[in-house]
């Protein structure tokens, strides 16, 4: 899968009540290579992630810097209070500039 960023999956409630504070669950997958491990006696190339940005109605909530101690596909679970509905927008950035997005929406009801 080297050279690729995988289909993200979300886990986020479909609604809320405002002010509820609610659990956002992420996974993407990528093989995160650290440009370290050998196989057949050569180099798996460098390959990962770098970065994890979250907005809620354009304004940033999240940014997450991953390292090399990030694993294989990396999974993120993290809280947002919920006041309004709500439009999240997640991006995942890798070293070479490559980026995946996902979106969802957060019904106050």
């Amino acid at each position: 899968m080297s050279g690729s960023i995988g289909t993200p999956r979300l886990r986020v409630p479909r609604t809320a009540r405002a002010g509820e504070v609610v659990e956002i669950r992420t996974l993407i997958e990528h093989p995160m290579e650290t440009g370290l491990r050998q196989e057949g006696g050569r180099t798996v190339p460098r390959d990962l992630l770098n970065r994890v940005t979250v907005r809620v109605n354009g304004e940033t909530a999240l940014v997450a810097e991953l390292r090399n101690g990030t694993s294989v596909n990396p999974y993120h679970v993290f809280f947002l209070r919920i006041e309004r509905t709500s439009d999240l927008d997640f991006t995942w950035t890798d070293e070479a500039g490559r980026m995946v997005r996902s979106t969802a929406r957060i019904i106050v009801a």
